[in-house]
């Protein structure tokens, strides 16, 4: 089993407002992210939640994912990651980290991911567009242990720089595995571009 692990849990201090809840098209971009998710070919949702707990709860009810609550979710983004690993059941193997600020991850690049997991049997796989690697990142639930255990300071990429050979880069035509939202100027942008 392959579960997909959504991060949502930041305060969103460098967009300024809750980002997690910016209107987005005729939803917001955390219900924007988790449809997307919906698609990919995984067999379960997580979505770990932090800042604005009730208020994005409440707009994901009727999604069929499992909310989770980091407390510690000002220690950042690993913590987050780990909470989400705590929670994932017992028979799943894989775990795919998405973002919650990068709405526009196609279901084919998942599925690239997906296919290179099983096929080539690398334990971190992850899209690259034009030589740079971005996210969502699929890993094998081997590295759990070693997970829990990183350096908060450095976070998951710490992981890949310990286990280069266990890495499968996945090349991908679409820009969007590289953008996510984090400043008002993203969003805006975000809002003008075409879906891709």
């Amino acid at each position: 089993m392959i579960w997909a692990v959504v991060l949502a849990a930041g305060k969103s201090e460098r967009m300024g407002s809750p980002k997690m809840l910016l209107p987005f098209g005729r939803k917001t971009l955390i219900e924007n992210v988790v449809t997307g998710v919906m698609k990919f070919p995984v067999d379960g949702i997580l979505v770990v939640l932090g800042a604005r707990r009730s208020e994005i709860e409440r707009r994901l009810q009727a999604y069929p994912m499992k909310p989770v609550f980091n407390p510690d979710f000002e220690q950042g983004m690993l913590s987050s990651i780990r909470k989400g690993l705590e929670e994932l059941p017992a028979e799943a193997r894989a775990v795919l980290v998405v973002l919650g600020d990068q709405p526009w991850t196609p279901a084919a690049v998942v599925e690239r991911l997906v296919s290179g997991f099983e096929r080539k049997g690398k334990g971190i796989v992850v899209p690259v567009h034009r030589g740079r690697r971005g996210h969502p990142v699929l890993i094998d639930l081997k590295y759990k242990r070693e997970i829990m255990a990183l350096a908060p300071t450095v976070g998951l990429r710490q992981l890949l720089l310990r286990h280069p050979d266990d890495i499968l880069e996945v090349p991908v035509r679409t820009p969007s595995v590289l953008k996510d939202i984090d400043h008002p100027e993203d969003f805006r942008r975000a809002l003008k571009s075409p879906r891709r």
